[in-house]
């Protein structure tokens, strides 16, 4: 019945006035009964009489925001009013502090990511006042980059399963109440001595630090312990022990010109991630008086990562030959003496990379993930024989604080009754920790209970009191993610629900009579701005200062290598693992990483058990295609230290002989709505928070159905779609060698395809104006996904659950190719397909060739509409709804489009995606699209699509023309580098370049004449607007 306006003066007025808005004509019926009873019990809860009462005592009302909310219907309402009154009012825009919120206007804010395993600098661009986008924070000194799961996280803030205010058994309650009712029994606990654990997660944060003393000092029987759900024990105290401070050593690899890792995924999650940027730079071949160089990297591992994957030299391991390998290097360039019972290839292999970096001497680095205190410090020890450049422990990552041994220690004090009271913060021991069971209970029975939260979890269903806390883009922080480098959050749009930070509880818990953003500021002003301006710190979002830990030179005398030296393995090994899009599972209820495909297995929707090809067969494990292609896979069941887990299974290319892989993130739970409740969880087997365990497979009854995006996982000899070279042939030959024309005749005489003697079409004048390129470097792509989820967050893409991606209808703009050589080799693969000889050989040839080496080189390649000059797709459509643009971008008219899929039947990137269904407002696609809190992460400049219409990659026209736009109103030029994508903008690594073609000094324009440029697919003359540059890879032998 009410209006609510976009205008907070308008909506004010609304609420003071007495007049009625009616939705239909049949409320203005008095004597319709059906009408009169729904209103009648329209409410739940009486409001108060003076609700909405006269203008002039409006501001003396008594009635809350709540009580509106109540009334005008919380999910949209909520979201309207915080987005109407924007941020707080000492929020500052990353750009001009805008009087009011401008409609058609976006407004950027610089804040802080930080939920205890993701961290980062980000941007958040608002529209309306509505969160609807996350950016990289290019300027950032520290962790200034956003994978997958931060560009996702808006839709998080839409999360119609959110805490909307804090509970006690199970009820409502007001903060007055929860702070009278915790208080008591702090004091109470306090008074007897009793324990009582404060269980957060690595917060990084200065203020928070002190706010936890000082909460301490005033309840001293509360211990505080960090509980990272995914432990970095092992090297978290190595560091300790040798430079004094709990914290891990940074890397820069832009500076390695050698790269050993040794089960370090640092182009994941390793470490909280952030490397990519650095490494790319290094795989980027840059010629220097006419040769190349670039790094070298090998990988020992027994999952294939996204690390792996992108290795010059892959090597499938166990755990224990991790052990023996690191132990071999370390004899090898430290000089001692002693022999290894490596199996000859990895004994090879060990060689050669300790060879590799006694030539590289500074520029070499070694990285491992090994969870093991000694392999650890071995690491430690020689980065510092190397002297290495990459290294960098003297300002340490402080991201992961985690203690391992005392977070055991804490669950047995629970268990065993010792521990009187639990509070937690943003942590769910109950769901993560492998005694959830035993824990749930325990917690049951504890005196005192508190669960910080933002949705009902597994440990929130187990305590007594739950506090509802806001999402980050509504909070206040400060972090220092690595020593000297500082960040500060700010909220982007008021809290939706009724939430309090934790920070602000534990103030008012203490005595304190202070918010939380007060305490910020002035511990910033008294302890870290020396002099620098508080306004401009929060406008860039963050704060540097030179700050090095004073014992940079350790003691590594008493190193003992006997364990990792003797390190055997009898039986198959369980390697736990975080995937590129899940991550530790905290946002497992978001719909954009549960569509978003794994970049190894192309999977989405699922976890599974990942396993050899050798060992599937010995076990009886098999996957197997569907009639219409659709991928199904045996169950296994996983058993570890006698607990069962029945795990679908996928054959894994590069995967090690004796060990299988479970990512972390999946499994029934609550806080989740049903559609999410996929996969198993794999928290149930970390036993002492050690990622490798003892594992015994088994075959179980049934098959799983997987959602897999792609079903062709080999190139098959095809050169010409991911064209590559060694860095020696690079160096040493012509492009025409590498990097050839696709030729065609006329007339006997040959012509390169891309010639108009050849040409069927009548050209167009390209010269004046804009004419739109984007470039991917393929040597600096590593698969990450960001462009992906970045992507959906711009263009209103849809999410269309796992039964239709199960069909091929998955309707991502772009798609990230994965595929692996059949061969050793991708040359190998050439080589094979050029010996076939008469048809025969041909049909077996080809059809081993469909088939992934039991080690494969790996290459990604992202791919979106092409943008063609010479576009198929736009001749073949008969009611012209594709058509191309004087600026080079191929565009889609969808309200002429009446679905007749012509143009993706005739597309030769098979890029073009079919809205099957309408996939908003629909029950039958339970998304953020079926409900109003989802639909405000909507980005207005996009329309959304409807059933019956194809859709593509619109190059971002939006963008394009918002900044000619822009340009034209202030009078200015536009420069290189203005110009942007949702993928190009995502791209962390560079890998994505996008611009203007016409301006010559442009980036783009200077790849264009770059000898390593190539078209997808050349020889069929679409010349197309996207552009690849050939891959080289650095396989040069000792």
């Amino acid at each position: 019945m009410w209006k609510v306006s976009l205008l907070k003066g308008d909506q004010e007025r609304h609420m003071a006035s007495n007049k009625t808005y009616w939705k239909t004509i049949d409320q203005l019926d008095s004597s319709n009964e059906d009408i009169n009873k729904l209103e009648e019990n329209e409410f739940v809860s009486k409001l108060p009489e003076d609700f909405l009462s006269d203008e002039k005592t409006l501001e003396e009302s008594s009635t809350s925001r709540r009580d509106f909310l109540k009334y005008v219907g919380f999910s949209t309402a909520a979201a309207t009013l915080a987005a109407c009154e924007g941020p707080v009012i000492k929020s500052v825009p990353y750009v001009v502090q805008p009087e009011q919120i401008r409609p058609g206007i976006a407004n950027y804010y610089a804040t802080t990511i930080a939920d205890g395993f993701d961290f980062g600098s980000v941007l958040i661009k608002t529209r309306e006042g509505r969160p609807i986008k996350v950016e990289s924070n290019p300027e950032a000194p520290t962790l200034g980059i956003a994978n997958a799961r931060v560009h996702a996280s808006v839709l998080s803030l839409y999360d119609t399963l959110r805490l909307q205010g804090p509970k006690a058994n199970g009820q409502d309650i007001s903060w007055n109440d929860l702070d009278l009712q915790t208080g008591a029994l702090l004091k109470a606990l306090a008074a007897t001595n009793k324990e009582v654990l404060l269980l957060t997660p690595t917060l990084a944060s200065p203020t928070t630090d002190k706010i936890i003393k000082d909460f301490i000092a005033v309840y001293p029987n509360v211990k505080h312990v960090i509980y990272d759900t995914i432990s970095s024990e092992a090297a978290l105290n190595a560091f300790e022990k040798h430079y004094g401070i709990r914290g891990l050593a940074d890397y820069d690899f832009s500076k390695a010109n050698t790269v050993v890792s040794i089960d370090a995924d640092f182009l994941g999650d390793w470490q909280g991630g952030g490397y990519a940027k650095g490494y790319a730079q290094a795989k980027t071949p840059t010629k220097h008086h006419g040769k190349a160089q670039m790094s070298w990297h090998m990988q020992f591992e027994s999952n294939m990562s996204l690390t792996g994957a992108n290795a010059d030299h892959r090597i499938p391991c166990t755990p224990a030959d991790q052990k023996q390998i690191l132990a071999y290097l370390y004899d090898i360039l430290s000089g001692s003496k002693s022999s290894t019972n490596l199996p000859e290839a990895l004994k090879k292999a060990s060689e050669n990379a300790a060879f590799r970096l006694q030539s590289a001497g500074s520029e070499g680095v070694v990285v491992s993930g090994i969870d093991d205190e000694t392999a650890q410090q071995v690491v430690l020890t020689i980065n510092t024989l190397l002297k290495s450049k990459a290294f960098q422990p003297e300002q340490p990552k402080l991201i992961r604080q985690g203690n391992a041994s005392a977070v055991n220690a804490a669950l047995e004090g629970i268990l065993d009754g010792s521990v009187k009271g639990l509070i937690t913060v943003g942590v769910n021991p109950v769901f993560t920790t492998a005694k959830g069971a035993a824990l749930s209970e325990a917690i049951k029975n504890l005196e005192l209970s508190l669960a910080f939260t933002s949705k009902i979890d597994e440990t929130a269903t187990a305590s007594q009191f739950v506090a509802a806390t806001p999402h980050y883009l509504e909070s206040w922080g400060d972090y220092e993610m690595k020593m000297g480098h500082y960040a500060l959050a700010q909220p982007t749009i008021r809290p939706l629900f009724d939430t309090q930070q934790f920070q602000d509880v534990l103030l008012r818990l203490s005595g304190k009579n202070t918010k939380y953003y007060d305490a910020i500021k002035a511990h910033w002003n008294a302890n870290i701005l020396e002099g620098s301006s508080w306004s401009k710190t929060l406008h860039d979002g963050y704060f540097s200062k030179t700050t090095e830990l004073e014992n940079s030179v350790p003691d590594f005398s008493e190193l003992d290598l006997s364990a990792l030296r003797n390190a055997t393995s009898q039986e198959m090994s369980l390697v736990l693992y975080t995937k590129t899009g899940m991550g530790d599972g905290q946002q497992a209820n978001n719909p954009w990483l549960q569509e978003f495909p794994d970049p190894i297995t192309r999977v989405s929707w699922d976890n599974y058990l990942t396993i050899s090809y050798a060992d599937a067969k010995a076990v009886g494990l098999k996957n197997t295609n569907t009639s219409n292609g659709a991928l199904n896979g045996s169950y296994a069941t996983v058993t570890v230290n006698g607990k069962s887990l029945n795990v679908p299974v996928i054959i894994q290319p590069g995967q090690a002989k004796g060990t299988v892989g479970l990512s972390f993130g999946y499994g029934a739970r609550l806080g989740l709505k049903e559609e999410m409740q996929t996969g198993v969880n794999a928290y149930a087997l970390y036993n002492d928070l050690n990622k490798i365990q003892t594992v015994q497979i088994t075959p179980a009854e049934g098959e799983h159905e997987f959602a897999c995006v792609q079903l062709h996982n080999t190139l098959m000899g095809r050169g010409d779609i991911v064209k590559e070279t060694t860095l020696e042939v690079f160096n040493t030959k012509d492009k025409k060698y590498w990097n050839p024309m696709p030729q065609v005749s006329k007339n006997h005489m040959e012509f390169d395809v891309t010639s108009p003697e050849v040409d069927m079409w009548q050209e167009f004048d390209r010269s004046v104006g804009h004419h739109f390129n984007l470039s991917i470097d393929l040597n600096s792509c590593t698969g990450c996904g960001a462009c992906v989820v970045a992507c959906h967050a711009e263009n209103n893409v849809p999410v269309v659950g796992k039964v239709e991606v199960r069909k091929s209808r998955d309707m991502h703009w772009l798609r990230i190719d994965r595929y692996y050589s059949s061969a050793t080799s991708f040359e190998g693969d050439n080589n094979t397909k050029e010996a076939i000889s008469g048809i025969s050989d041909s049909l077996s040839t080809f059809g081993e060739m469909e088939q992934a080496s039991e080690n494969p080189q790996v290459a990604f390649q992202p791919v979106m509409c092409q943008h063609c000059n010479h576009a198929p797709c736009e001749t073949v459509c008969p009611v012209a709804a594709s058509s191309h643009g004087r600026q080079g971008q191929n565009h889609m008219a969808y309200n002429r489009c009446v679905g007749t899929r012509y143009c993706a039947n005739n597309c030769p990137y098979k890029v073009r995606r079919f809205n099957w269904f309408l996939y908003n407002k629909n029950d039958e696609f339970d998304y953020h699209m079926n409900n109003d809190l989802g639909r405000m992460v909507l980005n207005p400049d996009v329309v959304v699509r409807s059933r019956g219409v194809m859709e593509k990659c619109s190059m971002c026209i939006q963008m394009t023309q918002k900044t000619i736009l822009d340009a034209k109103l202030k009078g200015e030029e536009i420069t290189d580098g203005k110009f942007q994508t949702a993928c190009s903008n995502a791209c962390t690594t560079g890998a994505m370049v996008f611009g203007d073609l016409n301006d010559k000094e442009s980036k783009v324009a200077a790849l264009h004449e770059g000898e390593r440029m190539y078209h997808l697919l050349e020889h069929v003359g679409t010349k197309p607007n996207v552009m690849y540059q050939v891959k080289v890879r650095n396989t040069e032998e000792v």
